[in-house]
């Protein structure tokens, strides 16, 4: 009776199969990695910007008054790589302007988001706002002595 041994371990063939299988899920998993990346940076520069224009927008609303022109300007501190363009121009409707706030970064050529919006600023002239205006101001007035 001869005894046959039966060969242990793998032939070449299913080692070279195992390490093409291998790489090519490597491969993938890497592309996968990278492409997370560069989506959560552009989301990232996407987020910022959308914050740097919207407060553009509340600084021009929170001078009480706006001025039709084209502003520029710069992020300060951690934003400075952000540029931003400010254009407010008038509507049909008086008192009533389309500001636009385009927001370019230094690595983008192009600008990577533009915000819009319409914001109002009563005419001066008008006696209407002006009483209307003293109306609600005197009834704050009343409403903030009653609490006390």
């Amino acid at each position: 009776m001869s005894s046959r041994k039966h060969p242990s371990g793998f032939s070449l063939v299913e080692v070279l199969v195992a390490a093409a299988l291998l790489s090519v899920a490597i491969v993938g998993l890497v592309q996968g990695i990278v492409t997370a990346l560069r989506s959560s940076k552009d989301s990232e520069q996407l987020t910022t910007a959308s914050y740097l224009a919207a407060g553009q927008i509340e600084l021009l609303r929170a001078d009480g008054w706006i001025q039709e022109g084209v502003s520029e300007g710069k992020g300060g501190g951690t934003l400075s790589s952000y540029q931003w363009t400010q254009t407010v121009s008038p509507t049909s409707t008086e008192g009533l302007f389309e500001v636009v706030v385009e927001v370019r970064h230094d690595s983008a050529r192009t600008s990577i988001l533009e915000l819009r919006t319409l914001l109002f600023d009563p005419p001066t002239s008008s006696t209407t706002n002006r009483v209307e205006n003293s109306r609600s101001s005197s009834s704050r007035e009343r409403s903030r002595k009653e609490r006390r």
